[in-house]
């Protein structure tokens, strides 16, 4: 005979093992959108601030001297290769290097835009676009000191003294001079131990490097075709 409280016993053990059965069969027979989380919905202030602290995130980022001096000194060098380029309609250019000035012009005003703001983002001293040369304090006196391939003040006053063919070729001659100087800056910092390491500067960087050797490689053939007396496009 079975006794009154084994029965029961019994009873409970099958009626929990029906409700795990059951429980079962409807979590694997829910549809699966009952299941799968969906992305919140941000405000504009949450979103902006989002923004803000992934901005903050990528600040603290580590950065170095060396990266504050070449985003710094390179936007006086862009600024020089902007007034260059700009005095080819008024110095009687040829069509192919008003077109070469438009692109350094377009190019370079957008880069100086970016290392200005890469700079007040990281609160460093943010440099005016000035055709200057690096202000350097020595034995109590105030130098300014050129980046390599800037022009100097007799190369300037040369090139906008030059019109039409003439200033054609000083152009290429100095703007070659200017672009690789560009270049050696770039190489500068990338030997400069820990430099080049934050994201925006790499990629100015290395993209500085490209840009300006294809122009170099570019100027060295029109200078070629003005001596054969070719016009490139």
């Amino acid at each position: 005979m079975t006794s009154p409280h084994l029965r029961a016993i019994c009873a409970l053990i099958a009626l929990g093992a029906s409700a795990c059965a059951t429980a079962t069969q409807s979590t694997s027979t829910a549809p699966a959108s009952a299941v799968v989380p969906t992305t919140p919905v941000l405000s504009p202030e949450a979103e902006a601030a989002a923004i803000a602290q992934a901005r903050a995130d990528s600040i603290r980022r580590p950065y170095t001297e060396a990266d504050v001096r070449f985003m710094s000194t390179m936007i006086h060098h862009h600024a020089q290769a902007i007034v260059m380029a700009r005095w080819a309609p008024t110095h009687g250019a040829s069509p192919s290097v008003q077109r070469l000035s438009d692109r350094i012009i377009n190019a370079q005003q957008d880069e100086i835009q970016t290392m200005q703001g890469w700079l007040r983002d990281r609160r460093q001293k943010v440099p005016d676009a000035t055709a200057t040369g690096e202000r350097m304090v020595m034995n109590g006196m105030e130098h300014e000191m050129l980046m390599p391939g800037m022009l100097n003040d007799a190369q300037m006053k040369e090139l906008n003294a030059a019109r039409g063919p003439e200033f054609d070729r000083l152009f290429l001659k100095y703007m070659i001079q200017h672009h690789r100087g560009a270049v050696s800056m770039v190489k500068e910092l990338f030997d400069s131990y820990g430099a080049g390491q934050d994201e925006v500067v790499f990629k100015f960087a290395s993209d500085v490097n490209v840009d300006q050797t294809t122009e170099i490689a570019r100027m060295e053939k029109m200078l070629i075709s003005m001596t054969l007396g070719v016009e490139t496009q």
